[in-house]
This record gives C-alpha cells, structure tokens and sequence, in this order.
C-alpha cells in the first residue's frame, strides 16, 4: 500500500505511515524537535497532561514528550527571546472531545485559525474538527481529526 495523504482518516495514518520509503528504501521517521521554554518542566507537564499521553521525562537538558509515533517534543529551558512555533497532532475524535474538554476546564483561549481571529470557535476542515491553542511559551498548539487535504479542504 502506497501512502495517500488525501484519504487518510486518523485511524489509518499509523498504519500508512509505516509504509513511506525513502528512495533507497529505508523507512523515514520524524524523530524529535527542541522546543525553548521559560521552563520546560511545567511547559511538558502542561502538554502530555493535555493530549493525554505519559508523563515527560528527563534527558539531559531536556524534558521529553513522546507521542503515540515515538517522536519526542523536547522542552528545552532558555532566557533568550522565545519565537513562537507551530505544532499539529492528529488525533482521533475521541481524543478530540477529551483534549477540547481539557481546554475548555482551564479556561483557556483557543481559535479555529492559525492566525487567532476565530476566537472559542474550532474548524470543520475536511470533515472533522480542528482547534488551535497556545502553551505556557506561547507555541501555538493544534489538533485535528482529519489529515489536511483528506476531505478535499484546500485553503
């Protein structure tokens, strides 16, 4: 089976996933990012305790979020400037509901856009749903039931 962005449902990207070869055959992974932070305990504390996933762990410098893909978000402590960056996971409806409530119980803000204009709305891209919120560092959070492109949404 060949990957197909445009028909993936969140139940099959796993499964598709494990199919993508890079041209001398080798399966490719993400494996992790570094994200800075004012404090990367709380800061990795705050995103498994909102997507549910296990509690960080400690790596050298870093606080590690590991999702169910094995990539790591690693939480990083700095003093200098943070930029905000953007991070998506995919999630199944369930998952969704479960996350969404977490938002709303800690009344924080959350957007149906990227560029925040859609204020404690969330997106039907594609057929499913999707909402943006921001960590204690200011990374702007997403989650979606749908791959991009697999309901055919194009911006």
């Amino acid at each position: 089976m060949a990957f197909d962005p445009i028909s993936c449902s969140s139940a099959s990207v796993v499964e598709q996933r494990r199919e993508i070869k890079g041209s001398d055959g080798m399966a490719i992974d993400f494996n992790h990012t570094i994200l800075p932070a004012r404090n990367s305990e709380a800061s990795a504390k705050f995103l498994a305790e909102m997507l549910g996933l296990p509690a960080p762990r400690r790596w050298g410098p870093f606080q590690m979020v590991t999702t169910e893909n094995g990539a790591n978000l690693d939480y990083m402590d700095t003093d200098a400037e943070i930029t905000p960056q953007h991070y998506a996971f995919l999630v199944s409806e369930a998952e969704f509901d479960e996350i969404f409530g977490r938002i709303r119980e800690r009344n924080l803000p959350y957007w149906a856009d990227p560029g925040r204009t859609q204020l404690g709305e969330i997106n039907h891209h594609d057929g499913g749903r999707g909402v943006y919120f921001e960590d204690p560092n200011g990374h702007l959070l997403e989650i979606i039931t749908r791959q991009y492109g697999s309901g055919g949404w194009n911006p």
